[in-house]
């Protein structure tokens, strides 16, 4: 089992747009081989700062979905319009 987590920025006022924009990405990975589960944590003493807790049954199953279209359609997206950084990605492994 690998566990993701994901920090990201959002531009105030976007907060509602990105939490959207997460429900919509859950819905696709749920169809993703190795995705085990997903979810969605904002930091009540930071607004507008937010943490995806994302597991998977492999690193390389991870791996293989942030090289896929859909992942750089959505990353696009957040560069673009919702995000005031770029996100911070870290790895944690049990394999």
């Amino acid at each position: 089992m690998t566990t993701i987590g994901m920090h990201y920025d959002v531009i105030p006022g976007k907060e509602a747009e990105f939490k959207q924009g997460f429900l919509k990405v859950i819905d696709h990975l749920k169809t993703v081989p190795g995705h085990v589960d997903s979810h969605l944590y904002e930091d009540v003493s930071a607004p507008g700062s937010f943490l995806i807790q994302s597991g998977w049954k492999t690193k390389l199953d991870f791996e293989n979905f942030i090289h896929s279209d859909a992942f750089k359609q959505v990353t696009s997206w957040g560069k673009a319009e919702i995000l005031r950084g770029r996100p911070q990605h870290k790895v944690y492994t049990n394999d």
